[in-house]
């Protein structure tokens, strides 16, 4: 097999992976905060371990650059918060449609961090995202639980791609590993007070499931995609990662039973599509 269809296959299980981490949401029956708690603690150590095996510097080249790490590692922990709240409170297809928004959120986000301008096929695009939405929830309204998924997952969407410009504003001088490891080990240290807030029971079986969400579909995960970008151009990983919803709904109908309705397909074609062609335009 060549390099670069080894780092294709790398992509591609690295997103299956990602898709596949959803669906904990309804495995674990934990506050969404403990969830992600328990995932960056894991996720972190098992980053530490890889990049003290290959002697990967820790340090960091500019004092300054640890206070923007911190930052990050607060926007991580509300991104991944508020993406298991939507799905615990609405489905795992409401979770991972609401986030593939975020690609339209980075069209509008560009402008402000690198001056540029906004384009009024933008606006179209932000309109026709809109429209998925709409026919995704019949009724908008705060008692319903697939409007209050779909809010979450938009701030979810909304803040990781917050967490993507700023990755690309400041960070260029650091490898995927170590933003990784960073960002969530400051993660870890912010979801901390929810242990004490929410004071969970954890059973064998939950500590077992966050591990392995926390090793394999975090941290393995993130080690394959990033390992893959070597020899697979930037656009062409963002356009297979337009797969993670669709791998995350057809599992969550295997493993949980969890059918999504006929508004949520043809709502959700309508967001994966506006997606794509957001990602497609990313120069």
């Amino acid at each position: 097999m060549g390099e670069k269809k080894r780092s294709l296959l790398e992509i591609h299980l690295a997103v299956l992976l990602f898709g596949l981490a959803g669906i904990f949401g309804k495995l674990i029956l934990l506050p969404s905060p403990i969830i992600v708690l328990g995932r960056v603690f894991f996720s972190s150590l098992f980053l530490l371990l890889i990049m003290l095996v290959l002697k990967i510097e820790l340090r960091l080249q500019r004092k300054q650059d640890y206070l923007y790490f911190i930052l990050l590692g607060i926007i991580l922990a509300v991104h991944w918060t508020t993406f298991f709240q939507s799905i615990q409170v609405s489905t795992v297809a409401i979770g991972l449609l609401t986030f593939a928004t975020f690609p339209i959120f980075i069209t509008f986000l560009e402008p402000y961090f690198f001056k540029e301008k906004i384009l009024l096929s933008d606006i179209v695009l932000a309109l026709v995202t809109f429209t998925g939405m709409v026919l995704v929830v019949d009724k908008p309204e705060l008692n319903n639980y697939l409007f209050q998924g779909v809010l979450w997952g938009l701030a979810s969407s909304f803040t990781y791609a917050v967490l993507s410009m700023l990755n690309r504003k400041y960070v260029q001088d650091y490898s995927s590993s170590l933003i990784a490891f960073y960002e969530q080990s400051i993660a870890t240290l912010v979801l901390i007070p929810f242990l004490f807030l929410y004071r969970p029971v954890f059973t064998v079986k939950d500590v077992l499931l966050i591990a392995l969400l926390g090793i394999v579909f975090t941290g393995i995960a993130h080690t394959l995609f990033i390992k893959g970008l070597k020899n697979v151009k930037t656009r062409t990983a963002g356009i297979i990662s337009g797969l993670e919803p669709v791998y995350g709904i057809l599992f969550a109908m295997l493993i949980i039973k969890e059918i999504p309705t006929l508004r949520e397909l043809i709502g959700g074609t309508v967001i994966l599509a506006a997606a794509l062609h957001a990602t497609l335009k990313v120069k």
